[in-house]
């Protein structure tokens, strides 16, 4: 294979222009390759971000990219084709993070609908308001007692 690549929107635009002579999809020990063939050139498609020659888990996979781009038509090599040395990738940092974002949207949601909820007394007409001084001093009292069963023992 030439070290030279051909990205998803090169390929794209080749095969809209009708410039695209066949494709050649590989077996390999970590899955599936395709060489594009286009006028003078064969060149294996590459990753998006890596640029690196893009491999395919699964034949089906690369089958319905190939035939969602308009190409339908392609050969096979399996010869090289290893299905006992296809690498995964485990990601437990996303999956940490993806449980902590649906913990924060949930909490998000709860807390909508508590201030959503308080903000519907408040207005409710019927609300009984009990003045601040009142609140104090009652806490107040509350305070005094607690400290009073803390200095004699009383911890229950």
């Amino acid at each position: 294979m030439s070290a030279e690549t051909i990205d998803h929107n090169t390929l794209s635009r080749l095969v809209e222009a009708g410039a695209v002579r066949g494709a050649h999809v590989i077996g390999q020990a970590g899955g599936w390759g395709v060489l594009i063939k286009y006028g003078m050139h064969e060149r294996p498609l590459a990753a998006s971000r890596s640029k690196q020659v893009r491999t395919f888990k699964k034949l089906e996979t690369l089958v319905a990219y190939l035939k969602d781009i308009g190409i339908s038509r392609f050969d096979v090599d399996a010869a090289n084709y290893d299905p006992a040395n296809i690498k995964t990738y485990s990601r437990p940092d996303r999956a940490e993070a993806l449980k902590q974002a649906h913990e924060a949207a949930a909490y998000d949601k709860w807390f909508r609908q508590e201030v959503e909820q308080a903000l519907k007394e408040a207005d409710d007409p019927n609300t009984v308001w009990i003045p601040h001084e009142e609140v104090k001093a009652s806490w107040a009292r509350k305070r005094a007692e607690l400290m009073k069963r803390i200095k004699d023992g009383d911890t229950a």
